[in-house]
This record gives structure tokens, C-alpha cells and sequence, in this order.
């Protein structure tokens, strides 16, 4: 249980620190006052009613607004994941620095695996005590 719960805590400040430092953009097509399309990470189509850009003849020029009109809002993350040791006053520091040795030092295992009862003998059984006390495992 403790094992899952290490795991998924692990995953989730993984995907906390990849959302947090990640940037999007969304484009928004509107038509009138009615949203046609949304786009993320990319332009949004648009609805083909947009006015034409009229040629450059100063005779005869109509001045007519255009119905769409599009918006771009851009989401920002955080640049800056570094952390400055020098900021931590004295106390902070050696408890950070005892916690990284405490850590490391935590998965060191045995060079060889100790097993203490390896040369000795199991006493002999001069008597059945099952028998002998007639209790048996049905």
C-alpha cells in the first residue's frame, strides 16, 4: 500500500511540474457575437466570411466593418525551476544536506548477503511431540 502510494504521488507532482511549466495558446474565431471555432496550440479556422481586401484604387473606396473577428489568449508557464540554496538560512541548509545523505544512503545495501545461522545444525527430534501431546493439524 505504501509502495502504490509512493508511485501515484510520484506521478502526480510529475504532471503538477510538467503543467505548470508548459505554455499554450488558444485562438478563438468569432462571427458576430457567435464563437465558430476554438483552437489550440494552432490558428482557428475560419467561417469564410471575411471581407476581402478591397485593391488599392482610391476612386470609389466603401468603408464596411467586418463581422468576424479573432482572439488570441496565450497562457505563459513558469520559466524558472531553480531554487537558490543560498536564499535558505543556516538551519534550512544542514537539514537539506542531512536529508540528501540520509536518502542516498538509504538504498546502500550488503556487498555480500549474511545468512548467521548457515553453519549450524538443527537440533535432533529424540521425541514426536505431536504424538506425544496428540494434537494434530486436521
Amino acid at each position: 500500500m505504501k509502495q502504490l502510494l509512493r508511485k501515484i504521488s510520484a506521478i502526480v507532482m510529475a504532471f503538477v511540474v510538467l503543467l505548470s511549466t508548459m505554455s499554450f495558446t488558444v485562438s478563438e474565431h468569432y462571427c458576430g457575437h457567435k464563437l465558430v471555432d476554438i483552437g489550440l496550440f494552432s490558428k482557428a479556422e475560419s467561417c469564410g466570411m471575411e471581407l476581402q481586401k478591397p485593391s488599392s484604387s482610391n476612386d470609389c473606396e466603401l468603408k464596411k466593418s467586418d463581422c468576424c473577428k479573432d482572439e488570441v489568449k496565450q497562457f505563459t508557464g513558469q520559466n524558472e525551476l531553480n531554487t537558490n540554496f543560498s536564499t535558505l538560512n543556516f538551519e534550512q541548509q544542514v537539514f537539506v544536506a542531512s536529508f540528501a545523505y540520509s536518502y542516498v544512503n538509504l538504498f546502500e545495501g550488503l556487498a555480500v548477503n549474511i545468512i548467521p545461522s548457515k553453519h549450524y545444525t538443527p537440533p535432533l527430534v529424540d521425541k514426536e511431540i505431536t504424538v506425544l501431546y496428540q494434537v494434530f493439524r486436521i
